[in-house]
């Protein structure tokens, strides 16, 4: 998962220093305090050079590509206001933003044949979707264990969770797509 393990365990330092400390506080911690008071889009879209700098690698391009489509998402989950961040919306921008990075990686993964899908769009449709439920809960599940477990999460943990939950879709995708092709 290279880049996007480090985009997700920057995107939730923020987000813990967020919680911590106060929106202001975690802005001028990275000299962004004129995004103080903006909209949470505008706010991320400020953030995207550190969470994910640009860069020339696939890796860093599937992180930023994430990041951005999680942005994109805010409003979809209710989540309008850094101000008023609670601890789940937290949990649930990480959980976004790990679950686009997952699925792009593996996209990336289709596209360079290291996993082959049946030709049948219907089926490639169901494989998606079945792909991405997967993804969503296996990150969801992942992160209430850990924090469940510890009280708390670190940036460690979130990196080791995001490579295991990859790991499980590639398995499971190479699984899905073998069968839809002998079907």
């Amino acid at each position: 998962m290279g880049s996007s393990r480090g985009v997700g365990g920057r995107l939730y330092n923020f987000l813990s220093d967020v919680q911590s400390r106060g929106v202001q506080a975690a802005l001028v911690t990275l000299n962004l305090q004129a995004l103080a008071g903006r909209p949470i889009e505008e706010v991320f879209l400020g953030l995207a050079d550190y969470i994910c700098p640009t860069g020339g690698t696939v890796d860093e391009g599937i992180a930023r590509d994430a990041f951005i489509e999680t942005i994109g998402e805010l409003a979809t989950f209710g989540i309008t206001d850094l101000n008023s961040l609670t601890p789940e919306q937290m949990n649930t921008v990480f959980e976004m933003y790990a679950t686009h990075a997952i699925e792009a990686r593996i996209a990336n993964d289709i596209g360079t044949k290291s996993i082959s899908l049946p030709s049948d769009l219907k089926a490639i449709e169901r494989v998606q979707a079945q792909l991405r439920d997967l993804i969503r809960r296996g990150v969801s599940d992942a992160l209430a264990r850990a924090i469940a477990a510890t009280g708390t999460i670190t940036a460690d943990r979130v990196l080791d969770f995001v490579t295991g939950v990859y790991e499980l879709a590639f398995d499971v995708l190479q699984t899905l797509g073998e069968a839809e092709e002998d079907a």
